[in-house]
């Protein structure tokens, strides 16, 4: 889920080679990086439309559909209903157990006026409720590396299980841990961005890396390096977090030529 969240864009291509050029491209170069990553935070943070089905009908309930990284709060401030009214109004036990694709109630209204749960179209990994660890999913870490994938020395960003998997929606994989927990350089690199303007994604780090690759790493809670710092691989960057995350985890992801790659195919065998 690297960013193209702030301008909705997916085209990380074209900035990321010319990252270590002269001087003066610097800025643009951070401001490429900044853009070409908000893609993840659009699949994970944005949030639907409220659903108002009123019609000129006092009866009928408001409606919103939950969307990956909606928590109970964002859509309660977002459409000004009280979490209590929302907990009560859809007698949901567990505030944190936020299914994607699920319609909630927002305000009173008949069984019958109140829109019907839509169906769930999504692809598997959006479906899964938004409180990953506890739903004690956990990916497959074996597949076939890449065949560049010896131009680097790899290293694994964290040491938790895999949550979620790697597809052209998320664009780079989740791992679990606790909070506190150290995230590491996955390779030798310079830190293109380190901090938390882009909606969705948290605290998170950008790394720029030797033959095209960069590496993204977001939901931190504590962040250890800043712009400009070159890192080495196994290097502490930063401490596990769930800033703009449902829980404690990392959203971890490679790109190679602005394109994103499955880090999987990347990282060693473990």
């Amino acid at each position: 889920m690297l960013v193209e969240h702030v301008t909705q864009s997916d085209d990380l291509r074209g900035g990321m080679n010319n990252v270590n050029s002269k001087r003066g491209r610097s800025g643009a170069l951070l401001l490429c990086a900044l853009v070409l990553l908000a893609g993840c935070a659009n699949q994970s943070g944005n949030r639907a439309p409220v659903t108002d089905l009123n019609s000129g009908s006092t009866a009928v309930a408001r409606t919103y559909v939950i969307k990956p990284g909606d928590t109970l709060n964002k859509i309660a401030r977002a459409n000004g209903v009280d979490e209590a009214a929302i907990l009560r109004l859809n007698k949901l036990v567990n505030p944190n157990r936020l299914i994607v694709g699920q319609t909630l109630r927002l305000s009173e209204g008949t069984e019958a006026a109140a829109a019907a749960p839509r169906p769930t179209t999504m692809s598997k990994p959006e479906t899964r409720p938004l409180d990953a660890a506890a739903s004690n999913s956990q990916v497959s870490e074996t597949t076939t590396p890449a065949a560049d994938a010896g131009l680097i020395s790899w290293g694994w960003p964290a040491k938790g299980k895999v949550i979620q998997g790697f597809t052209q929606t998320t664009k780079g994989i989740d791992i679990a841990g606790n909070a506190g927990d150290a995230i590491e350089a996955a390779a030798n690199g310079k830190v293109m961005y380190a901090g938390n303007g882009v909606r969705g994604l948290g605290n998170l780090i950008i790394v720029n890396h030797d033959n095209g690759f960069i590496t993204a790493y977001a939901h931190n809670r504590t962040l250890l390096v800043k712009a400009g710092q070159e890192v080495k691989k196994g290097a502490k960057i930063a401490e596990m977090g769930q800033t703009d995350a449902a829980s404690v985890r990392l959203h971890f992801e490679v790109r190679r030529q602005g394109t994103p790659v499955d880090p999987l195919q990347y990282l060693p065998s473990r």
